[in-house]
């Protein structure tokens, strides 16, 4: 059979973009590239650290699948990225409004009712721990979420574990709870508890 050539439109997946030019025989094709992409449904290949090297042949339904898999792996980082940024930013907004509203309310509380300068003295000490970790769970949560990088989301998402029992705490057993203390405890709980869960699953995907 007379050998042509045509042209590979580029499918981007992940982070690969590439566009190849493949001489195509009747016997199968010669791969002259590393991007991971299933194309046409007789080629022969098998893709291993990289390299593409002769394989067995790809039919239609395997070229299907594996371009599904690709948009659907796409989509779902998408989807999570989005959510996550999105969070990030309402988490961080939130947190900011939630220190200074339970600072007020220690000082009001050590103000109105009997609490023990030992008792006082921890629960400050929380407040600005809580603080500091936030700002460095925004941090990295903002940088992986940005760069599709596994570790800084992942040290987000301990930190976000972290936070969350932080939240227990002015919710549950700081010295002196008020109504105030456990709803804006509460929400802060929530937002910690879904960006806990959007942070897997983007790690799971990006990941894959």
């Amino acid at each position: 059979m007379e050998k042509a050539n045509f042209h590979i439109s580029a499918v981007r997946l992940r982070n690969y973009s590439c566009e190849e030019r493949l001489g195509l025989d009747g016997s199968g094709v010669d791969l002259g590239f590393a991007c991971g992409y299933a194309l046409t449904p007789s080629l022969r290949f098998r893709k291993a650290d990289g390299q593409i090297l002769p394989g067995g042949t790809v039919g239609a339904e395997l070229l299907e699948r594996n371009l599904a898999a690709g948009h659907k792996s796409a989509a779902t980082e998408q989807v999570a990225g989005a959510s996550i940024r999105m969070l990030l930013y309402l988490s961080g907004m939130y947190y900011a409004l939630y220190f200074l509203a339970t600072l007020l309310l220690i000082v009001y509380k050590s103000q109105v009712f009997t609490y023990p300068h030992s008792y006082l003295v921890p629960d400050l000490t929380l407040l600005f721990l809580m603080g500091i970790l936030e700002a460095i769970r925004l941090y990295f949560g903002t940088k992986g979420n940005l760069t599709e990088a596994e570790v800084p989301l992942a040290a987000s998402l301990v930190l976000t574990v972290g936070g969350a029992l932080l939240s227990v705490y002015f919710l549950l057993w700081q010295t002196l709870v008020l109504w105030a203390d456990s709803a804006l405890s509460a929400v802060l709980l929530a937002l910690h508890g879904l960006e806990a869960v959007l942070q897997a699953v983007a790690i799971a995907a990006f990941e894959g």
